[in-house]
């Protein structure tokens, strides 16, 4: 098998941006954006041909574990942290990238890497147990029902029974509101450190009845069933459905890409977003998109809490945008969205 493994970082990339068919769609961008120098985490893409011949036999080609493992500790190196280090915690995402888009269709995995040690050593290494402990639960219950192929439905349901304490606590009478309107009143960021932690705990106990076997602790072990999980959501049901309607041929196969964590839910100087250069409904040209503070990038799509927008508007309050409220990332995102559509 020919290369299939590409690094980005540090300035440059390995891959050709202009080879959508081999990095997909998401990869290229990340190659090219990394060219011209943006602050693009460090990561690697690994290639379309890897998704085809894992749809083969199920397996990833042994050519391709090695180069994933070199590309593994080239991140580390890059990062100067590594996986299941406590003292130094690399997490990572792991994401699909067709040559098509094909939104929500396949499979993501964010903050894996995370066991007990790692999720210690990031609650002191970071200063903040509450965000720790936040990464944490997420890991468990996304990386559970999508490398583990289990339900959502009792690590929604442990959730929804920490934020009613949580509800409680604040003289809020849980009993008179249904699941979503408790979701309102008590967003994930008020949900405290403890009731986190015992989150994370709760959620490997929901692994260990449901499966019969202790949620994966050793990193690489994680990295592996995601990366397979990301290759395999190629030809789930709704990807698959997804192709017909829209004339993507199924042999194109998807793209995985391992890229450093960048955490919004850090704290309220920390946030994430969806931005385009220009207002998809006019094509007026200004910076246009959704934030939230202390979130990440899975809360701005899933609808629990109301985003706000980028841009200060007429008769809105200025700190509700995030020009408003961090006016420094604001102009430096401006500066990336201008010198990407001078690109472009």
């Amino acid at each position: 098998m020919a290369k299939s493994v590409f690094f980005f970082g540090g300035g440059s990339a390995e891959g050709d941006p202009k080879r959508r068919d081999l990095l997909g769609g998401k990869g290229a961008g990340l190659a090219e954006m990394t060219g011209l120098g943006m602050p693009v985490p460090p990561g690697f893409t690994i290639s379309t041909e890897v998704c085809n011949a894992f749809a083969k036999t199920k397996r990833m080609p042994e050519e391709a574990r090695g180069e994933v493992d070199a590309a593994v500790t080239r991140l580390e190196k890059a990062m100067n942290a590594r996986l299941g280090d406590a003292s130094a915690p690399l997490l990572v995402s792991v994401r699909s990238g067709g040559r098509a888009s094909m939104p929500g269709m396949m499979d993501t995995i964010l903050n894996l890497g995370l066991n007990d040690a790692v999720a210690q050593g990031l609650a002191a290494r970071s200063g903040s147990k509450r965000f720790a402990y936040d990464a944490y639960r997420r890991f468990i219950a996304m990386h559970a029902s999508i490398a583990l192929g289990m339900s959502k439905e009792p690590f929604d349901r442990a959730l929804d029974d920490a934020r009613g304490r949580v509800a409680v606590a604040k003289g809020i009478d849980r009993t008179r509101l249904n699941a979503e309107e408790l979701k309102r009143r008590v967003p994930d960021a008020d949900i405290p450190a403890e009731e986190l932690e015992a989150l994370a705990g709760t959620f490997k106990a929901i692994v260990k009845k449901e499966t019969g076997r202790d949620f994966p602790t050793d990193p690489r072990e994680q990295l592996w069933q995601a990366i397979e999980a990301v290759f395999a959501s190629w030809n789930n049901h709704r990807a698959v459905v997804y192709r017909k309607m829209h004339d993507i041929p199924d042999d194109w196969g998807t793209a995985c890409n391992v890229q450093a964590m960048v955490f919004g839910n850090l704290g309220e100087t920390s946030a994430t977003g969806v931005a385009f250069t220009r207002d998809p409904s006019t094509g007026e040209k200004k910076l246009y998109g959704e934030w939230l503070p202390n979130a990440q990038g899975e809360d701005v799509v899933a609808g629990i809490r109301t985003p706000m927008p980028i841009r200060a508007q007429a008769g809105a309050k200025a700190e509700e945008s995030l020009e408003g409220r961090m006016p420094d990332a604001y102009r430096e995102l401006d500066r990336i969205a201008t010198t990407l559509e001078k690109h472009f």
